[in-house]
């Protein structure tokens, strides 16, 4: 086993996001917020195609191979990679959002294959509690308030068997990832309680994964680490790699072991980090586990 950090893509993204193992095509899809950009990388190449609105999560859908649903900056799309390097957009529901110059930020389904995300105010740096988290359970109808009072939803991500569903604030004045009791019939999380306080440990919580083996593994932004965390919110261990803002982590490859992990590229000096933005690969020896299609 080697947890050496590999560099899978050279990317370049503002804010990689998202990234998702499809078996069937064997490839990694993924998102860059501000690029507006849907990415897809397989070792026959890398492609991406560019949007109107920035899209922030992804999940495939199962009724409709090809095509995603999406959370974006107005609304929860369906879209679709065209020809010449465009999404095609359809608008599944739009949110009343709290104020303006908000979008969505993390998303993932549960184990059932409801579309969980939530929402954010573009400007972090105003700390306002405006964010909120959905659910969507199906087409046609409009995605159910879940959470309110956040300000950078983060970390969504379930267990094995469904049944704890977890969530983080990355927002400096936070750095909190709760758990929940999750009702798989209902789709309806209960009794928050406070599963990791990020505060003490290196990096902001970001985006996260969940293994075969029921642990949280979730990216230390800030940090250039990616968190194992066990079931009972022990620190496992911490795996490195050679950016400062890893954003979001996924399991894929043929046989799930591999985690993928993206990546934030800010301005500044970029000298001592020249591969911000990219995507790398650890082999940490677990494996993950096949993520739902939306209505599957």
């Amino acid at each position: 086993m080697s947890t050496q950090a590999e560099l899978v893509v050279d990317a370049r993204c503002g804010t990689g996001e998202s990234p998702v193992w499809s078996a069937a095509e064997q490839a990694l899809y993924w998102v860059d917020i501000p690029g507006r950009a849907l990415h897809r990388w397989s070792p026959d190449g890398h492609r991406h195609w560019t949007g109107e609105e920035m899209l922030a999560c992804i999940a495939p859908r199962a009724d409709a191979p090809g095509q995603w649903i999406a959370g974006m900056e107005s609304g929860l799309f369906s879209i679709e990679p065209q020809d010449g390097g465009t999404l095609a957009a359809t608008p599944l529901a739009q949110v009343a959002h709290a104020r303006p110059g908000m979008r969505f930020n993390d998303g993932r389904c549960d184990r059932q294959g409801r579309f969980w995300a939530g929402t954010m105010l573009m400007d972090m740096g105003a700390g306002a509690h405006v964010g909120r988290l959905y659910r969507h359970d199906g087409y046609g109808q409009l995605p159910s308030l879940q959470l309110e009072a956040l300000i950078v939803p983060n970390g969504l991500a379930f267990s094995p068997d469904g049944r704890t569903m977890y969530l983080s604030d990355s927002h400096p004045s936070v750095q909190a990832i709760w758990a929940f009791d999750y009702d798989t019939a209902t789709g309806t999380p209960t009794n928050r309680r406070l599963f990791v306080d990020m505060n003490p440990l290196p990096g902001r919580p970001d985006g996260a994964a969940v293994d075969a083996d029921g642990c949280y593994w979730i990216c230390g932004n800030d940090a250039g680490l990616v968190h194992r965390f066990t079931p009972q919110g022990k620190l496992d261990r911490s795996l490195e790699v050679p950016v400062k803002k890893p954003a979001m982590c996924a399991f894929g490859g043929p046989k799930l072991d591999t985690l993928f992990v993206t990546s934030i590229r800010p301005g500044g000096d970029l000298s001592d980090q020249p591969l911000a933005g990219g995507v790398f690969a650890l082999r940490p020896g677990t494996q993950g586990i096949a993520e739902p299609a939306f209505g599957s």
